[in-house]
């Protein structure tokens, strides 16, 4: 499975709101520090507005905010806003199989496995493990400057 910058994008724009909290932050300050277009970014936070995930200030200090807290957004809850649903194949998508073939379907295993798989990692780390990882991260980049 292979996701598209959409969902990476909304992933990365949710991390940069978590990582200033309490600051509504600007499309073009999300832009220049996480090198994405602006244009694309306008694009998507129309999508996590829309979803409740980020409201919105009007006016000079106006931007965005999450409307929670980081730990209360799953990777899994992000990913799928953008990019729909995260099964590897439709026929696993619905609670019944609408497949003829499901029954004999002896690779159905194999779909379901990795299923559980993708959710059982997207669905179990949030927001906030996101904003520890970045900075464990960027005080070892710090650690290793001269």
């Amino acid at each position: 499975m292979r996701f598209s910058t959409k969902g990476r994008y909304a992933l990365r724009m949710m991390l940069d709101f978590a990582l200033h909290p309490g600051e509504c932050t600007k499309i073009n300050q999300v832009a220049e520090r996480q090198g994405i277009s602006d244009k694309y970014l306008e694009q998507i936070v129309t999508i996590l507005s829309r979803a409740g995930y980020v409201k919105s200030r009007r006016g000079a200090k106006g931007g965005y905010t999450l409307t929670k807290d980081p730990d209360q957004y799953t990777v899994g809850m992000i990913l799928r806003l953008a990019e729909g649903s995260l099964v590897p194949v439709s026929c696993i998508e619905e609670e019944t199989n609408p497949c003829s073939r499901a029954d004999v379907c002896a690779s159905l295993m194999v779909w379901r496995k990795l299923d559980e798989a993708i959710s059982g990692v997207v669905d179990n780390i949030t927001l906030a493990d996101l904003v520890e990882e970045q900075k464990r991260l960027d005080r070892n980049a710090d650690h290793y400057m001269i």
